[in-house]
């Protein structure tokens, strides 16, 4: 009796040994670091979301030295998170990438400025120094000035503009009357760092209109030649959106799965959790589908760049449903 428990555990062993080697691999490189942002994919890889998809993926932090786009185009990983106006350009530059799915339906980009600077509409921004972020962050914010017909280039009737780092010490130290940040992010620093909300006014990109798309999931257009490449994305994209819908309906749980995987320790729960609620504003409403109206949106918004567009024709073949229409069946 033993020697066929023994052979049966051995056996059960060595099975659960060949769906572990036959598990595909995926590197997903998210666009920066760890933190709710991207709760969705760290919360299917602990709920086993993508081991259910026979997925083994590795989820690879970004920072303020990792471009996305480059990453994947040099062969470090098989798909990568990023903003819509970034894939764009890089898209037209000769990096070919693909859209292939879009968790974040709305924008949570804004200009957050001291109200003791007088600023209280966009038509106030002349004559101002703005702290813009960079690195492809930076388009959004350069479409919308196009927009209002303000120059970049300094002068009372144009703005300055500040490369901000990825901090809100601009603000804080008056170097810039307003500065970059996100709704579940930076503006809460800026709080955090004791400005009181009653002391700030927030344009957000959202009610102006130039709101462009964030957060999407990009993979190399020649990999969707293979159909097996195709169906490891439609495991991925479909064991994605199931985290992300977890993520939504329970915040908190999230924020801490979050946290279990922050190496860096420098995030805290409050921040977290935070961060989370703000989050779930911006997936809701998207089953991971690009909605055509919100892709229209951004592509005319990035074209109204004046004699500098961030694009300069409409993209082709920029995105795709194939791996969407299958994986969300």
């Amino acid at each position: 009796m033993k020697k066929m428990i023994v052979s049966l555990l051995a056996g059960a062993m060595s099975l659960a040994a060949i769906q572990a080697l036959a598990a595909d691999k995926v590197t997903l490189q998210l666009k920066w670091v760890t933190q709710a942002q991207f709760a969705g994919y760290y919360v299917a890889q602990e709920k086993g979301f993508y081991e259910e998809e026979n997925l083994d993926v590795d989820i690879k932090p970004g920072g303020p030295d990792i471009a996305p786009p480059q990453v994947l185009a040099g062969g470090g990983a098989d798909v990568i998170i990023d903003w819509m106006p970034s894939a764009l350009a890089t898209r037209e530059k000769g990096v070919p990438l693909v859209n292939i799915a879009q968790p974040f339906k709305s924008s949570g980009m804004m200009l957050t400025c001291r109200k003791d600077t007088g600023i209280t509409k966009p038509e106030d921004f002349k004559g101002k120094t703005l702290g813009v972020w960079f690195f492809g962050n930076e388009y959004p914010f350069l479409s919308w000035m196009s927009t209002l017909g303000i120059k970049t280039d300094g002068g009372p009737d144009g703005v300055t503009v500040l490369k901000q780092g990825f901090n809100v010490d601009p603000l804080l130290q008056k170097q810039a009357d307003c500065i970059s940040t996100m709704t579940y992010n930076e503006y809460w620093q800026v709080i955090d760092a004791g400005i009181k909300p009653e002391d700030l006014i927030t344009f957000k990109y959202e009610d102006q209109g130039v709101a462009t798309l964030e957060d999407g999931i990009y993979v190399l257009e020649d990999k969707l030649k293979d159909p097996a490449f195709v169906d490891k994305m439609v495991r991925f994209v479909r064991a994605s959106m199931k985290g992300w819908k977890y993520a939504e309906q329970n915040p908190d749980e999230a924020a801490m799965i979050v946290l279990d995987n922050d190496a860096t320790g420098a995030q805290t729960e409050e921040h977290q959790k935070r961060m989370m609620g703000e989050i779930a504003k911006l997936t809701a409403g998207s089953n991971g589908a690009l909605d055509d109206a919100d892709y229209k949106r951004t592509v005319a918004t990035l074209l109204k760049g004046g004699s500098d567009p961030v694009i300069s024709k409409e993209p082709e073949g920029a995105f795709t449903y194939e791996v969407t229409d299958k994986a969300l069946k």
